[in-house]
């Protein structure tokens, strides 16, 4: 089993995060902090959900993970990678595809992310 969870956007690799790594005092707060504000009810989509089962967190979470990455919330973006890395323990990958302002949102629990590698060509200059 991989440790490695990665976040795709449009099939690109967004964010990794590795289960091997210990978590600072201070993110294991955070997390109980998101928890508790969880307890008090969360919005999917149109529906408020007062007592939000394991799952319903898992796509709320998700969803804000997503919020955060299109207003470029890094801060934000690693909690939400790192609650869905440590209470979805199988979680492999967290897959956005957006079309066109549409989002599926995907939850890969049966497929290890494998590191993206960078191919140069010579000759070619891509950052330009």
């Amino acid at each position: 089993m991989s440790n490695l969870m990665a976040v795709l956007l449009n099939g690109i690799a967004q964010l990794e995060y590795d289960r091997h790594d210990d978590l600072p005092i201070f993110h294991v707060a955070y997390l109980r902090k998101m928890d508790k504000k969880m307890d008090g009810g969360i919005t999917l989509g149109d529906e408020k959900i007062d007592n939000p089962d394991k799952d319903q967190r898992a796509k709320f979470v998700a969803a804000t993970l997503y919020a955060a990455m299109k207003d470029d919330n890094l801060s934000l973006s690693q909690a939400c990678t790192t609650w869905l890395a440590e209470n979805l323990p199988e979680l492999k990958q967290v897959k956005f595809n957006d079309t066109e302002g549409e989002v599926e949102i995907d939850l890969v629990f049966d497929e290890d992310y494998i590191k993206q590698q960078t191919v140069n060509f010579p000759g070619i200059d891509l950052n330009k």
